[in-house]
């Protein structure tokens, strides 16, 4: 069936699935395939729940309301492309190793001052998940704000050949996903497609002045550039503040100043409010406004959050980890004053044959933080801090179990690790 009559149900649908047990009535439901699941097994379930039509790649399955396509998930995207394109709107496309989810919530936040904008709900920033963002946005939409990730080569070009981007940020690049890109210089060739389909269009790029690789890629391939330190022909100056666990700045800007005080844990997110800051200002919102929504906004999902319990007070930071966070998280930690500080990470994931390596150097920059606690989980801590001296669990049953019988008090307490690690599940110990 052609991408046109496939729109065509789409305009009668009340929406997507790619989920049959979370499908609603009237949605269309596309049937994915997974390393551990096959969608077109549960057509006939998501068409019993109430779905207009469940799309299919397997003949097998076929039956009354089944649309068969050769690859469900390619007739997904280019349904979002042809989306994308009748609605007609400018979009800003994010990415990069670190900040991205904060510096994209920041962003639309702000834009939201002065626009109707549609952005990408928690981690939908994939093959899969961008294509669900552009279908889920509505017609009225005046801004669209695309999440991308990547763990390959050629994931961001494929994502922007879909969303087609206007502008662009790249947060930061970094040692993340080593095991499915092989090396940091191929992490910054998958990061910076986005600057070579910005190139292609006549896009513009918003970076980070302050960052030597972005700034170097970005003299050598992008044709329009917006510096966060200049966005609009007048100098925009923000500085870290001294403070004790909120980030708090100073911004100057036409001759006037303000001072910040976030609710965002570390140093390191100073960056993604510059980012946020300089893209609103270049798109028109008014500073007060801006002003305002930074002191307002307050993270979610584990990210930079900071949660003051009966017990302790936790900066929960795991979401995701990689070595560049790890170790951002760990100087701001080492920074932070407290009278007593506990410290448990999780292993860091998808780094390969670098996954030693980079644990055994986050395990020396813990050695010299002062924390009175140390707690580590996960099979990769467990192999090369066994003889550290500190407490290391295999994985996370065995630390609840520890934190049950030996709970902790009246400390500061980061908790970081992959989101594989699921270190949440210990929060309610805290």
């Amino acid at each position: 069936m052609k991408t046109e009559q496939l729109f065509n149900l789409f305009k009668e649908s009340t929406g997507i699935s790619t989920d049959s047990r979370k499908v609603e009535k009237g949605q269309v439901f596309f049937a994915l395939w997974g390393d551990n699941f096959n969608g077109n097994k549960f057509a006939s379930d998501a068409l019993s729940r109430g779905a207009l039509c469940a799309v299919i790649d397997d003949p097998f399955f076929e039956i009354e309301n089944t649309i068969l396509v050769e690859d469900c998930l390619f007739e997904l995207q280019a349904l979002a492309a042809h989306y994308r394109k009748l609605l007609n709107i400018p979009v800003l496309a994010i990415t990069g190793t670190n900040g991205k989810t904060t510096t994209k919530e920041l962003i639309a936040a702000i834009l939201s001052k002065k626009l109707k904008v549609h952005f990408t709900k928690g981690n939908l920033n994939n093959q899969i998940g961008v294509p669900l963002t552009i279908l889920s946005t509505p017609s009225d939409t005046e801004m669209l704000v695309v999440e991308m990730g990547a763990s390959h080569i050629g994931e961001i070009r494929t994502l922007c050949l879909i969303a087609k981007p206007d502008y662009g940020i790249i947060t930061n690049i970094g040692n993340a996903h080593i095991e499915g890109f092989g090396s940091v210089e191929a992490v910054i060739k998958a990061k910076t497609e986005l600057y070579e389909h910005l190139r292609k269009i006549n896009g513009i790029a918003f970076y980070n002045d302050k960052d030597p690789v972005l700034a170097d890629k970005i003299f050598r391939m992008i044709n329009k550039a917006v510096p966060f330190s200049d966005p609009t022909g007048i100098d925009l100056l923000i500085e870290p503040l001294a403070s004790d666990l909120n980030l708090k700045l100073s911004l100057s800007y036409l001759h006037k100043t303000y001072n910040i005080s976030t609710n965002l844990f570390g140093s390191y997110n100073l960056e993604n409010v510059r980012a946020a800051i300089g893209i609103g200002l270049f798109l028109g919102v008014e500073i007060e406004d801006i002003v305002d929504t930074i002191e307002k906004y307050k993270p979610a999902n584990n990210r930079s959050e900071i949660k003051v319990t009966k017990s302790n007070t936790l900066i929960c930071d795991s979401y995701n980890a990689n070595p560049t966070s790890m170790r951002s998280a760990l100087d701001s930690f080492s920074a932070l004053k407290a009278e007593s500080k506990a410290v448990i990470l999780g292993d860091m994931l998808e780094l390969g044959d670098k996954s030693e390596e980079e644990h055994l150097k986050v395990l020396k920059m813990i050695q010299s933080i002062s924390a009175d606690k140390v707690l580590l989980v996960g099979p990769v801590f467990r192999k090369v801090a066994s003889a550290s001296g500190f407490n290391v669990f295999s994985t996370v049953n065995d630390l609840f179990e520890y934190l049950r019988d030996e709970p902790l008090h009246n400390k500061t307490i980061l908790i970081k690790g992959s989101r594989g690690m699921r270190l949440e599940k210990i929060y309610d110990l805290l």
